[in-house]
């Protein structure tokens, strides 16, 4: 296919791009030696044969030392800030890498759906993407790098895709806005989140509310609400559990799974808790926004598949363990534990630390606290703020080991065990060393 001049393959599904393309979508110079480029990488120890690799600056050093390392490994192309054999030279790499996603975004013909917020975007993004067929890339890849190499490899003929965007700096979101360019935006919640960068909680409001630009915007009552209280709210459509647009009715949350009615419809998702209730709720909402019947969009959901550390049900002896701990902030905490106290049996709840929280770290993991002793239940709390977090109710431990102690002489088989951390902390541990 020729496109403004410079040509672009396809082999079946399999998009190449010439180096001259590349350095016109980028406003570089082409140096001599390369080849047609199928994939895209900046981490040189993944790159493959054929992989255009992208010379990105990284916290300690710069991708143009991997250079060479990428090319061994067969990278057909350089994206780089300095010359070089089958390199396409640029001032600023990573401002080349939003100009070359944005090129390649423009290439896909279908509907863009965007999802952010500061929790449930990639469950969010799954439900959307697996109701209405439409592909998304893996897992929580949400930054500029992966979303440039997933509109690379989309099939030109998907009737639409779902993209998540996430944020942690000032200015990100509209970098990504820029790239994604979506049709619908979809804004999940608002709340506490990376407060590093964004300081307090209306710096997170007004950088996420970057996401409304898009010609159609979905948001959730918690974020209307929000929004509102900011001065940003608009007249959006909402979806939710209450006076919504698009509204769930007689919500059950069970241990193994969800159940709501939509209008005429009664919707099964195969997860318990809040955050996979209202990403269904939000795909049958994006699929009415878009056309599509609700019907089909709720037998999809009945089959949803979330990736691990999401609500992740697992059996260890008798013993059932909720592993939620994929991520966490106070909003999806508390959400959590208000399922946690709904469900019958002995329960028991592991509560590491909230991390990227800034000077507002203390007060936030009391808050939390403070809501589970309100609930009635008393965590088990791991991480530097967990014995001020006992003091209000509850057991403060210093290791995963010892964690796993203070459980093993408590559960029984039978018993429930929810676990909640941000990822770093790496609570899903005391699954795999539950039996050692």
């Amino acid at each position: 296919m020729l496109k403004g001049g410079e040509w672009l393959v396809y082999v079946g599904h399999i998009r190449e791009v010439t180096p001259e393309w590349v350095a016109r979508a980028t406003g570089g110079r082409l140096y001599p030696g390369g080849k047609p480029v199928r994939d895209l990488h900046w981490d040189s120890r993944e790159t493959t044969p054929g992989s255009l690799f992208v010379a990105l600056p990284g916290k300690r050093v710069h991708g143009r030392a991997y250079a060479d390392e990428a090319r061994a490994k067969g990278a057909h192309l350089v994206l780089s800030d300095q010359p070089g054999p089958a390199t396409v030279e640029v001032r600023d790499t990573y401002r080349a890498l939003l100009a070359l996603g944005e090129r390649l975004r423009d290439l896909f013909p279908g509907t863009v759906v965007a999802v952010g917020g500061s929790s449930g975007k990639t469950t969010t993004k799954e439900a959307i993407a697996q109701a209405l067929g439409f592909p998304a890339p893996q897992g929580n890849q949400n930054t500029a790098p992966p979303l440039a190499r997933f509109f690379l490899g989309l099939d030109p003929k998907a009737p639409g895709c779902v993209v998540e965007l996430g944020v942690d700096r000032v200015g990100e979101m509209a970098e990504l806005m820029g790239l994604a360019k979506p049709h619908l935006a979809v804004l999940t919640a608002l709340g506490e989140e990376h407060l590093e960068a964004f300081g307090s909680l209306q710096g997170v409001v007004e950088e996420e509310a970057g996401l409304l630009s898009a010609p159609q915007a979905l948001v959730s009552l918690q974020a209307a609400e929000v929004l509102e209280r900011f001065g940003l709210g608009r007249d959006l459509p909402t979806y939710g559990f209450g006076e919504a647009t698009f509204r769930g009715e007689d919500l059950r949350l069970l241990l193994h799974e969800s159940h709501f009615r939509y209008g005429a419809l009664e919707v099964h998702i195969p997860y318990p808790g809040m955050g996979p209730a209202l990403a269904a709720l939000a795909a049958l909402g994006v699929a009415e926004m878009l056309g599509l019947d609700p019907k089909e969009v709720a037998e999809r959901l009945a089959h949803l598949v979330l990736p691990p550390g999401r609500m992740e049900r697992r059996e260890k002896g008798g013993v059932a363990f909720l592993n939620d701990a994929y991520n966490a902030n106070p909003l999806s905490v508390k959400a959590g534990l208000a399922w946690l106290a709904q469900q019958p049996g002995r329960k028991w709840v592991v509560l590491g630390e909230m991390r990227e929280l800034g000077e507002e770290a203390l007060r936030l993991h009391l808050e939390v606290a403070k809501e589970a002793a309100r609930l009635g239940l008393k965590p088990l709390y791991l991480g530097p703020y967990a014995k001020a977090q006992a003091s209000l109710g509850g057991e403060a431990v210093e290791s995963l080991q010892e964690a796993i102690g203070w459980l093993k002489e408590r559960v029984q088989p039978g018993d429930l065990v929810y676990l909640k951390a941000s990822r770093s902390v790496g609570l899903e541990r005391i699954l795999e060393l539950w039996d050692a």
